[in-house]
């Protein structure tokens, strides 16, 4: 099945090069702040990477945080960590 891709993933995050963006992911994206999961190539490598960035005056985006995930091993700590951590929010 085929994901339906909505209106608000059609905008290029805002990454220059060097960096590679391969596909992307808005979470969410009001309030004057964007966050994206995003799939880059940089230098010859591949990281999944968690960005947040802030509507500036003059209509651009800044980037506030970026959190980059870079092998499998990392990404099961975090998700781990989290998933235990996730029932408390209830």
């Amino acid at each position: 099945m085929e994901e339906k891709k909505s209106l608000r993933d059609e905008e290029c995050v805002p990454i220059v090069a060097p960096l590679k963006v391969l596909t992307q992911k808005t979470i969410n994206k009001r309030f004057g702040w964007w966050s994206a999961v995003v799939l880059l190539e940089s230098y010859g490598r591949k990281q999944v990477c968690l960005y947040l960035w802030q509507k500036k005056e003059d209509g651009g985006w800044k980037r506030k945080q970026k959190f980059a995930v870079h092998n499998q091993e990392d990404w099961e700590l975090i998700q781990n960590a989290v998933s235990g951590m996730i029932t408390e929010l209830t």
